[in-house]
């Protein structure tokens, strides 16, 4: 396995298949690298916590870098080579100007959507756009393989590809994207690289999310309903936060049954759908972000 920073050592993986990470690597990650292994070409790791997708208020600085324990997954799991850039690689212009070149893109409006991820973290998804367009620039994948826990994300960076194909000449010709189920913990929290942070008294809460989720689903099938799956999710984290962990508290941002393709809001199940929540347990100095998904009905 090879190791490298600059991007002229990539020219030699070009049709390659891709798995872009932030590092803090966990099994959701390993299950991604087996299914990139898994197509018989090689595989190309990224490593690089993106600055532009974190707001000034957000946790930049705390976010988990483990390069150590994350080569020795990546070694594991038969990865080709890993790309550990630096900032000013991926960003030459430096990162105030990188931001502003970020504000300046127009983003998908599956990334727009009402009460969802652009609304309760304005810029991060601008800063995932343009960070995906320039890992991609560099490597060059056949295939890049995203989870399906950042359902908005795989969401933002599908259209982000089916718009690059549609230039003269197109951005990245012949890249498809793939999605890797969620990958999740015994008693079914998402696993997260955040999840570390979760204090012992908060996994009850955490799993709340995880409740909701199932009580959507099983809503959806009785009812046929999206209105009623996203009132049992709403009942469930209601219960939830009447009830914190010690010394934190519950807070919800979303929980929505949305268009599992557009993220438009539905009032029928006439095309696949998806639950989406995004909630925080947070105590004095710390916290954590909870983000999932499911699907609700299979069609």
């Amino acid at each position: 396995m090879r190791v490298v920073e600059q991007p002229a050592d990539l020219a030699s993986f070009r049709g390659c298949v891709f798995v872009p990470t932030m590092g803090a690597l966990h099994e959701g990650h390993a299950a991604l690298l087996r299914r990139a292994k898994e197509t018989g070409r090689p595989v190309a790791l990224s490593i690089f916590v993106n600055p532009t997708q974190f707001a000034p208020t957000e946790d930049l600085a705390q976010y988990p870098r483990t390069l150590d324990a994350d080569l020795a997954i990546a070694r594991a799991e038969g990865v080709d080579v890993v790309w550990v850039p630096a900032a000013a690689t991926i960003y030459p212009e430096g990162i105030s100007e990188a931001n502003a070149v970020a504000a300046r893109l127009a983003l998908p409006d599956v990334a727009t959507q009402p009460s969802l991820e652009d609304h309760f973290r304005p810029g991060h998804f601008a800063g995932v756009q343009l960070v995906v367009a320039r890992l991609f620039d560099v490597v060059r994948p056949a295939v890049a393989f995203f989870g399906e826990k950042d359902w908005q994300q795989l969401k933002l960076v599908e259209a982000m590809v089916r718009i690059a194909e549609k230039s003269t000449p197109s951005r990245w010709p012949g890249l498809t994207i793939a999605p890797v189920a969620t990958f999740r913990e015994n008693d079914g929290l998402a696993l997260s690289s955040r999840n570390r942070y979760l204090r012992p008294q908060d996994r009850s809460a955490a799993i709340g999310v995880v409740r909701a989720i199932r009580a959507a689903q099983s809503a959806a099938k009785v009812t046929g309903s999206p209105a009623a799956a996203e009132r049992a999710m709403h009942e469930v984290l209601a219960r939830t936060a009447a009830d914190p962990p010690e010394g934190g508290e519950f807070t919800l941002d979303y929980a929505v049954v949305r268009d599992a393709a557009s993220l438009l809001p539905m009032n029928e199940f006439t095309q696949p759908s998806r639950a989406l929540i995004a909630a925080r347990l947070s105590w004095p100095g710390g916290g954590v972000r909870l983000i999932d998904n499911a699907a609700l009905l299979d069609r």
